[in-house]
């Protein structure tokens, strides 16, 4: 199917916390335990929003009905001033939908999104072992920066954390 992409209102705010409520139950790839509430989920996207980082959606037409597929946006990395020109980036899949392609057209509009701005550098945290994100992001030109051993625990284990790079010309 043909995905479109847009950028995320607020109408898109439970599609997206569906989503990602879904990660936090049933995986270990976000670091989160309780699930997040369509409230909490709008106001994460209006911070987001503020920010001026982009907060994109993806969506096919199923049944003749738009549905949302996944998402993609940008946080700033850290609060001091001089991190004001470097992100963090995400991305999430409606669950099954892995290797349709949907994940990469979604970073690669956040990328070319980020590009436009002022962001020089963007970096994507990923929760180890995932051989999926690992290859996403090094296909899209990221590089492994940081390995982090055993920083958080769920589901009864210790995680490891990578973090990926790239730098965007500018």
């Amino acid at each position: 199917m043909t995905m479109n992409i847009r950028p995320a209102n607020q109408a898109d705010a439970q599609a997206i916390a569906d989503i990602y409520n879904h990660y936090i139950a049933n995986t270990v790839v976000t670091f989160e335990e309780v699930p997040v509430a369509l409230v909490e989920m709008a106001a994460r996207m209006q911070g987001v929003v503020s920010a001026s980082l982009p907060w994109l959606v993806g969506e096919v037409i199923d049944d003749g009905k738009p549905a949302l597929v996944g998402y993609a946006y940008a946080t700033p990395w850290k609060s001091r001033s001089a991190y004001r020109y470097s992100v963090e980036s995400s991305v999430y899949l409606a669950p099954g939908l892995a290797g349709a392609g949907y994940g990469t057209a979604l970073y690669k509009a956040l990328l070319e999104a980020l590009r436009r701005s002022s962001v020089h550098s963007v970096m994507g945290g990923i929760a180890l072992p995932n051989v999926a994100s690992v290859a996403l992001h090094e296909r899209l030109g990221f590089r492994k920066i940081a390995h982090l051993q055993e920083v958080g625990y769920k589901s009864g284990q210790w995680l490891d954390v990578g973090y990926w790079q790239i730098l965007l010309p500018g």
